[in-house]
């Protein structure tokens, strides 16, 4: 089982990182003004993270898919990426960089598997 860490921001804001069971960080959250608005974004992940559709746009002519999904693409440097938007189309997720395309599907799929059973853990 994963885990979700709210923790506060520089900015006096709310984010979140979503956590393998080894501890590492497979997701980051956005920035919110409010506890309250950083744990809905969290609902929103468990909630859409298991049926998201994958558009990887790394792919000439790929097919747009509806939201909720995953989008795979590359970043400046090169490197595949991917960010989870809720069913309104807002991203509520984003991964770090991955050299090859496959790291980042696995990425994804481990979001997937985390998100649903993880504890949420508030740090100050």
């Amino acid at each position: 089982m994963g885990k979700f860490v709210i923790k506060t921001t520089k900015s006096g804001g709310y984010t979140f990182n979503l956590k393998a069971r080894n501890g590492e960080i497979i997701a980051t959250g956005e920035n919110y003004e409010s506890l309250d608005s950083c744990k809905n974004g969290v609902n929103s992940v468990i909630t859409n993270a298991p049926i998201a559709a994958l558009e990887d746009q790394t792919v000439e002519g790929y097919q747009t898919e509806k939201n909720p999904k995953f989008e795979v693409y590359k970043d400046k440097a090169g490197e595949f990426r991917f960010r989870l938007k809720a069913k309104n189309g807002q991203i509520i997720a984003t991964g770090e960089g991955y050299k090859a395309k496959s790291s980042c599907k696995d990425g994804i799929e481990s979001i997937r598997k985390n998100a649903v059973d993880s504890e949420i853990v508030e740090e100050a």
